[in-house]
């Protein structure tokens, strides 16, 4: 063989799926050409077997052999006929461009409360009127006293709370009139405070001893 007979992986056909490597690549373009719908469908369910032993590590996944098939109809690019145990892929599905992902704060100017509690007062709004709602509500409104707190060490008024909580309700949650006062800042940075010691004390809890103790008497 000749230099000038040799061939480069530049000049040969692109590979769709590298993973499966070009005498893959071959047989599916072998099938194409076969003249009647038995033979493709033969051959196909050949190269399927042949594609799953090239990864059993993963024959225990769910939908394993759809997934090979569809990875036939990609490399083949959706031009064998043949006859198959799924629905076929299409071109155009596959080049489909997925929606632009939401941001998760609604309200970003209050992300210091977290995403939990606009959860929480997304709950809140779908029960219906009673104790249960009131004391979910006081407690959501608590919690995120607690949050502002830990986001800004000086004191906070429950009427800023009440306020925050009305528009992250949607005006559906209104404590803007409520006689009852929230739980006072003292007590909730004392709590923060006492679980803070409690795991320094855990972590420092062990003291070497005077270095006296261990000196020997000298005679």
């Amino acid at each position: 063989m000749t230099i000038d007979e040799l061939e480069y992986n530049t000049e040969r056909e692109h590979l769709i799926i590298p993973e499966y490597g070009r005498h893959m690549q071959k047989m599916i373009n072998h099938a194409k050409t076969l003249e009647t719908k038995e033979e493709r469908n033969k051959v196909a369910r050949g190269i399927i077997a042949v594609m799953g032993n090239m990864q059993p590590h993963l024959r225990d996944v769910p939908d394993f052999q759809h997934k090979l098939w569809d990875q036939l109809f990609i490399m083949s690019n959706f031009e064998l006929d043949v006859d198959s145990d799924y629905p076929k892929p299409t071109k155009e599905l596959l080049e489909e461009r997925p929606e632009p992902l939401k941001y998760p704060q609604n309200f970003p100017k209050y992300r210091f409360y977290g995403n939990n509690i606009k959860t929480m007062i997304d709950v809140a709004n779908t029960w219906e009127e009673g104790d249960l709602k009131e004391a979910l509500t006081y407690t959501i409104a608590n919690h995120m006293k607690k949050c502002f707190l830990n986001w800004n060490k000086d004191t906070v008024e429950d009427d800023v709370i009440y306020q925050h909580l009305y528009e992250l309700s949607g005006g559906k949650i209104n404590l803007k009139n409520s006689e009852e006062d929230l739980t006072d800042a003292t007590s909730l940075m004392r709590t923060k405070t006492k679980f803070s010691n409690s795991n320094s004390n855990k972590k420092g809890g062990h003291h070497k001893k005077s270095s006296s103790s261990h000196k020997r008497k000298r005679f």
